[in-house]
């Protein structure tokens, strides 16, 4: 795993071992990046299940402002940790569930990445709690993987959606 382009291009990533963790794939990464590309100098970003930190770091390769980095793993906050001493990052990293990080954060985001467990369902609830607290400015997305067909929830819609073999990309945009 590695950054794809901006200052900390080349830099190869740790990830985890095992089989229960699905770490977006280099080609599926360098896909979602050309598409985002022009929305990321300058953004807010919240990378809601961040894992390694893959996400979250290639925004920071590429002008991002901020990233707030949350996982419910300790072990995914530890090679998030590795992986950001890697490039030479300090940055903020919550330890919640994904309803508490949404529950307590503040100001609103340009991008959301919501990459869960494939099985779960919480793009509703998701969806609801961004839509509740106004946690998206106006035209930003919220990002969400998945291997299943997804509808949008009420309040937003579908942006854009991309298939990458089985993983699906939703980019999903507040409606009001």
């Amino acid at each position: 795993m590695r950054i794809i382009a901006g200052k900390y291009r080349g830099r190869v990533l740790a990830e985890f071992g095992g089989e229960d963790v699905r770490p977006t794939s280099d080609r599926v990464k360098e896909s979602l990046f050309q598409i985002l590309a022009p929305r990321l100098w300058g953004a807010r970003v919240l990378d809601l299940f961040c894992g390694s930190g893959a996400l979250g770091i290639e925004c920071l390769s590429r002008g991002a402002s901020e990233v707030l980095f949350n996982d419910v793993s300790e072990k995914s906050l530890a090679i998030l940790r590795k992986n950001l001493a890697k490039v030479g990052e300090s940055r903020t990293a919550t330890n919640r569930d994904f309803r508490a990080c949404l529950l307590s954060a503040e100001g609103q985001f340009d991008l959301v990445f919501s990459d869960p467990p494939y099985k779960a369902e919480y793009l509703p609830e998701i969806c609801a709690l961004l839509a509740d607290r106004k946690l998206l400015r106006e035209g930003g997305l919220l990002i969400h993987e998945s291997e299943r067909e997804e509808q949008a929830p009420e309040a937003f819609e579908f942006a854009d959606v991309r298939r990458y073999g089985r993983t699906k990309i939703y980019f999903l945009r507040y409606k009001a």
